[in-house]
């Protein structure tokens, strides 16, 4: 069984720092792209970042130059370092993998359960 387990997450204040992780277990035989979305109270989930393991990163405009994305191959982990932390920041963070499965070498998506960020101005 494939699980998404998040961490991370908490109270910071406006300007502070968070990082987050997801980390994937069970039976994977690679990883396409792993990334984290947000929502906040009264809207739509949003992408936040995405990274595939060749490498290529992708951040919304309005957390770029203050998140980074990386992975930890080793770990099947996907780490999120969010600085300059905005109010508007604040919204539950989900962790989303396209995994291929070893039982039957399909790519699978998932989601992880959601941290909450919470940003005080």
């Amino acid at each position: 069984q494939v699980r998404l387990v998040e961490s991370g997450g908490g109270l910071v204040q406006a300007g502070g720092s968070l990082r987050l992780s997801c980390l994937a277990s069970g039976s994977i035989f690679s990883i396409n792209v792993m990334g984290w979305y947000r929502q906040a109270p009264g809207k739509q989930r949003e992408l936040v970042a995405t990274l595939s393991w060749g490498g290529s990163a992708k951040y919304a405009d309005s957390v770029e130059g203050r998140f980074t994305i990386s992975n930890d191959n080793a770990k099947n982990q996907v780490d999120l370092q969010m600085n300059s932390l905005k109010p508007e920041d604040t919204a539950v963070y989900y962790c989303n993998a396209d995994l291929m499965l070893a039982r039957d070498y399909q790519f699978h998506n998932y989601w992880g359960q959601g941290t909450q960020v919470t940003v005080s101005s």
